[in-house]
């Protein structure tokens, strides 16, 4: 095999631990010390180690201010063989599209390259936008999420985690991938050996250098607003004495909460979507094939935001349309797309189809499918695009998108000065609206695109974590507490309860549980009545996927451990004694009552 070169991009962060919210909610950079993002580290790792097992070259890029000339003395003393700094006064203030315009235009002076290897996303945006817009400025097959990496004469296979499932892909060379966090280890580099760098490995880019632009502020369609903090007020009651007492007042306390009752509390109080005349630009919701449950969530959501406005709104689907259910959920039109395994015929008749009718937004899933797709439709169309929203809202002509930051405590207003505007939304982060009696019409069908040159799909293996979860009225989560050897345990205890499990970061990140099951700031965002959190420390950027729960119950060993803020019930102990004493108390109460569930009770 020749020798690769291979580049690895990098973005300088500030240290998450030490971030800290100002009075006026703003973040305070000025006192947080700067590293590498965490998922960058593995790009530059794979980068080095590629190109020393072909007998090729690595090279790091980063975009950001002079200060980001660190990050790259890093990558250069953790092996890459030469650095380049894209920085300028006049690249201030980019969002993701002038990010992904400077860092292509980099690229193309750093030609010829065989692979670029990105983080999967940034620990302090969560857009990972750039990677896939990179990929289309550059006309380069994309591949997100690469656990697995096997190079071939021409190119490489790859094995990728997905929402829901895994796939494998073939892609030739050149490419631009986004690695998984187990792909490989995090590079590292002790601080003398930064040091020792010299300067003249590391190349700097100006404005001038990368031609015409616009660069910075002025090539930015999104713009930061207001930023409020999130706060979900929780009893923060500790059940204490022993553990039959203690079971018995938390199935109480559930019962009068109605944690116990059938039915996910999005539901609860939904109103009825909107029907509405029409007289200006549609909305648009890109419907992901087999993302039922959250193209309920953006047609409702949809829906509202065209009420007032006066607008259709228009489903794009990719695959057969159920015109009833689409209807009932929101849509007034239904676009066709074709049915393809891949994102970029998706990303090309939806560009062509929004480039024609000119929608005055378009929202889409913030799932891997989704943000590839909405990506590349961005930077085909010049488009502002905002990441993982969590909640929209219409002021005047603008589409107002709220977004997490800073590990999901506070969210930010984000606009789009943009035509049209666009934005993927997080699934399960919208209420379910109730549904209505209105067909949808199949308005256009859009013509055939051709494959994804330097892409062929091998075999894509799906699972259902993320459905069961975003609807499930009941959920145990489990954190690092939980050895995965007493898994089994966990089961009488969600039967009892009639509940899903879900887990942290770290479980998934250790294949404990699959990567569908993740809650929190980089996973899903869930509503059910009630949440247990089994050994899980609370950290804010999980418990932030479940400030919308009806009821938090929390057990863990530590008296002083962060979730019991987060929670309306807590329980210092075992987990293991308490879900047995649970159990018991529960199937007691439904034998007491007579219930036909006391039969199902397990031996």
């Amino acid at each position: 095999m020749r020798g690769l070169r291979v580049v690895a991009m990098v973005k300088q962060i500030p240290r998450f631990e030490e971030m800290r919210l100002g009075s006026d909610g703003r973040l305070v950079r000025s006192e947080a010390s700067l590293e590498i993002n965490p998922h960058c580290r593995r790009a530059v790792f794979k980068a080095v180690e590629i190109a020393r097992a072909t007998g090729g070259t690595s090279m790091a890029v980063t975009l950001g201010p002079p200060t980001a000339v660190e990050a790259l003395r890093e990558a250069v003393a953790a092996g890459v063989d030469e650095a380049v700094l894209v920085s300028d006064e006049g690249l201030a203030g980019s969002d993701t599209l002038a990010s992904s315009r400077a860092l292509a235009a980099a690229l193309r002076q750093c030609a010829p390259f065989d692979l670029v290897l990105c983080g999967l996303y940034s620990v302090d945006a969560d857009t990972g936008q750039v990677p896939p817009q990179l990929a289309e400025m550059l006309s380069l097959p994309f591949v997100a999420g690469v656990r697995t990496l096997e190079l071939t004469d021409s190119g490489a296979i790859a094995g990728c985690e997905r929402d829901d499932g895994w796939r494998e892909v073939r892609v030739s060379f050149p490419a631009v991938l986004s690695v998984a966090e187990r792909l490989c280890s995090p590079a590292k580099a002790s601080v003398e050996a930064r040091a020792a760098v010299p300067a003249a490995v590391i190349r700097r880019l100006r404005c001038i250098d990368l031609g015409k632009g616009p660069w910075g502020a002025e090539g930015s369609p999104t713009r930061v607003g207001d930023v409020r903090r999130l706060a979900a007020p929780r009893m923060r009651h500790m059940l204490e004495g022993p553990l039959t007492d203690v079971s018995r007042d938390l199935v109480t306390h559930l019962e009068k909460r109605g944690a116990l009752d059938d039915g996910v509390i999005s539901d609860r109080h939904a109103v009825p979507v909107p029907l509405v005349e029409w007289s200006s630009r549609a909305v648009g919701v890109v419907v992901e094939p087999g993302g039922a449950r959250w193209a309920r969530e953006a047609l409702g959501a949809g829906a509202q935001l065209a009420a007032g406005r006066a607008a259709p709104v228009a489903a794009v689907v990719f695959e057969e349309p159920d015109r009833l259910t689409l209807g009932s959920w929101g849509a007034d039109q239904i676009v066709v797309g074709p049915q393809v395994a891949l994102e970029l015929p998706a990303a090309e008749a939806l560009a062509t189809w929004a480039a024609r009718w000119q929608p005055w937004c378009l929202i889409g899933p913030g799932t891997t499918w989704g943000r590839e797709v909405m990506a590349r439709v961005a930077a085909r169309l010049g488009a502002g695009l905002i990441g993982d929203a969590v909640d929209l809202e219409v002021r005047g002509d603008d589409l107002v998108c709220w977004k997490p930051a800073f590990g999901g405590q506070v969210v930010a207003s984000i606009t789009s000065t943009s035509s049209i505007k666009m934005v993927t939304v997080r699934a399960g982060a919208l209420p379910l609206l109730a549904p209505r009696q209105a067909p949808a019409v199949v308005a256009e069908v859009l013509g055939s695109t051709p494959a994804s040159p330097g892409l062929e799909m091998l075999r894509a293996e799906a699972r259902d974590e993320t459905s069961r979860l975003v609807g499930a009225a009941r959920v145990v989560g489990v954190g690092l507490g939980v050895d995965p050897a007493d898994y089994g345990l966990l089961e009488s205890l969600c039967c009892a309860l009639d509940a899903e499990v879900a887990a942290t970061r770290k479980v998934t990140d250790r294949s404990w549980l699959p990567r569908g099951a993740q809650v929190g700031i980089t996973g899903l965002s869930i509503a059910p009545r009630l949440y247990v959190a089994l050994g899980s420390s609370g950290k804010f950027n999980h418990m932030v996927g479940v400030r919308r729960a009806g009821t938090v119950v929390a057990v863990n060993t530590d008296p002083e451990a962060e979730v019991f803020d987060h929670a309306d019930l807590g329980v210092v102990g075992d987990w293991r004694s308490v879900a047995s004493h649970l159990v018991t108390e529960l199937w007691r109460r439904r034998s007491c009552l007579g219930t036909s569930d006391a039969q199902e009770e397990p031996a």
